[in-house]
């Protein structure tokens, strides 16, 4: 059996950035279920949360999850139950782009109370104003570069 501790932080945000996640009880119903669904999976999702349109999921992988994998699952099967339970008025999606970076376990603590902080967080800044800093922050090429 093999012994693997690979943390990702997830980000990912609503198509074309269409605050769909507006109240707190629906983020709560997405992250709780996200969550759920996640664990039938075999996926260990150590922190998620976000604002209303955006999702920050930290995850320790498994030794034979990919980054790909892992995304493809939670973000279709939560977009498909977002729209069968009717939660948003018009039809849910999520962006086909994501942020997926590794956590040394030294910083573990801090990711999850930023993760947690999203609400504070975003009273200040923006969703696009934050992608912006992980582009710059983690040194990420554009395709329009």
């Amino acid at each position: 059996m093999p012994f693997v501790k690979v943390y990702i932080h997830f980000v990912w945000s609503t198509k074309n950035r269409i605050p769909f996640l507006a109240t707190k009880e629906i983020r709560q119903k997405v992250w709780a279920h996200i969550k759920e669904n996640a664990k039938e999976k075999g996926i260990f999702i150590d922190f998620i949360n976000g604002y209303t349109d955006h999702c920050h999921c930290l995850v320790s992988l498994g030794s034979n999850q990919t980054i790909e994998k892992v995304m493809q699952l939670i973000k279709g099967e939560s977009s498909f139950w977002i729209n069968k339970e009717k939660l948003t008025v018009e039809k849910f999606q999520w962006q086909s782009e994501y942020f997926a970076v590794s956590v040394s376990e030294s910083i573990l603590d801090k990711v999850r109370t930023y993760i947690k902080n999203q609400e504070e967080h975003h009273s200040k800044k923006t969703f696009q104003e934050e992608y912006e800093e992980f582009i710059k922050k983690y040194n990420f090429k554009r395709f329009d570069d």
